[in-house]
């Protein structure tokens, strides 16, 4: 009687197991959808800046626009891999009777970016709402001039423009030491492939431990 009530609960168990990592497969396929999805957008031809930008129906819309970089200029501490610690600059782009912010790209802490340009440039890029910030992200070093997140709303409150943000994409202009970081999709989590493993070897494993205990307890007389 032990022995049929340890099969079923060992078999229910696999079963969950099991029906965890398969969960985990159609949600990889599901996020794989997604990101081909955003890859094709931020990839597209740009156009226009629509006139009312919406965070749903805009994110990485790719828009090609004239304007002039303002300053005061916001310095967002970030690093890159070979390079070290630097700063995303983000600053104020007028266009026409409109002001929207502009991630202009990465510079080294060693170096200093022109602070704005006087004459109209060429910006081609993709808007964005970068979702960097949580319960435990700094508020941040206004004296030092230091955030710690694209925090669009905060910013836009800062420097005083539209809550958007267009991420340059192509460099039309020469921004001194600045290096455009375009949008990309390295940042959206997607570890469902390495969940579906760990549930599948959690139930590879449970399988050989309910063979061990059936093989030993046949090995043993019933009482």
């Amino acid at each position: 009687m032990r022995r049929v009530f340890f099969l079923l609960f060992s078999l229910a168990g696999l079963g969950v197991l099991l029906s965890l990592g398969i969960w985990q497969l159609q949600r990889l396929a599901w996020k794989n959808a997604i990101l081909a999805t955003i890859e094709t957008r931020i990839a597209a031809d740009p156009v226009a800046l629509p006139q009312m930008l919406d965070p749903e129906v805009d994110k990485y819309r790719p828009v090609s626009v004239e304007g002039i970089v303002q300053a005061p200029m916001l310095r967002v501490l970030t690093s890159r891999k070979g390079i070290g610690a630097g700063y995303r600059i983000i600053s104020p782009l007028q266009i026409g009777d409109r002001v929207i912010l502009l991630d202009r790209g990465f510079v080294p802490q060693t170096q200093n970016p022109p602070a704005g340009h006087a004459a109209p440039v060429t910006v081609t890029g993709n808007i964005h709402w970068p979702d960097e910030t949580d319960s435990y992200t700094p508020a941040p070093d206004l004296d030092k001039n230091i955030w710690f997140a694209r925090d669009v709303t905060a910013m836009a409150a800062a420097l005083g423009t539209e809550p958007a943000m267009i991420v340059l994409r192509d460099p039309t202009f020469d921004d001194g030491p600045v290096t455009p970081l375009p949008v990309d999709t390295a940042s959206i989590a997607n570890d469902h492939l390495q969940y579906a493993i760990t549930w599948f070897s959690l139930a590879l494993i449970w399988a050989a431990m309910t063979l061990f205990f059936l093989r030993r307890s046949r090995a043993k007389p019933e009482s």
